[in-house]
């Protein structure tokens, strides 16, 4: 699948990513509608984890990672810093107000989301996340 670039340098970077699992049936009716909010918000990066099959990366050792025990669970980040961290109604209009007021957010100080946005920054990079 295709991954989305920033338009801009002076555009954030921005990187939406959401927290489910295969045997969730709110996921499963939920991800097309993710994946056509990818479709429709190029200047984002969109990204489905499925928390069960990347387990490892989301339990780093040291680091204080939250459970993801409701779903779907959206994690937003603005730049790199977690701007955006919690379970949603699984609805487009919830996702796509959170990436029009990403600009305005401020980035989240609990330690244990900056150390889930950590690894799901991590986890971003593999190409198949991608949706588009």
């Amino acid at each position: 699948m295709s991954t989305a670039e920033s338009p801009a340098s002076s555009s954030p970077d921005l990187l939406l990513a959401c927290l489910c699992a295969a045997w969730c049936p709110t996921c499963v009716s939920y991800q097309q509608t993710f994946q056509a909010l990818a479709a429709q918000h190029p200047e984002a990066r969109l990204v489905w984890i499925d928390i069960e099959d990347h387990a490892d990366a989301l339990e780093d050792g040291d680091e204080d990672i939250p459970d993801i025990e409701n779903f779907p669970t959206l994690l937003l980040l603005r730049d790199g810093q977690a701007v955006f961290h919690g379970t949603v109604l699984p609805h487009a209009q919830v996702a796509e107000r959170l990436l029009q007021q990403a600009p305005s957010l401020r980035p989240l100080a609990d330690a244990p989301v900056r150390a889930l946005a950590r690894a799901v920054t991590g986890l971003a990079t593999d190409p198949a996340l991608g949706l588009g």
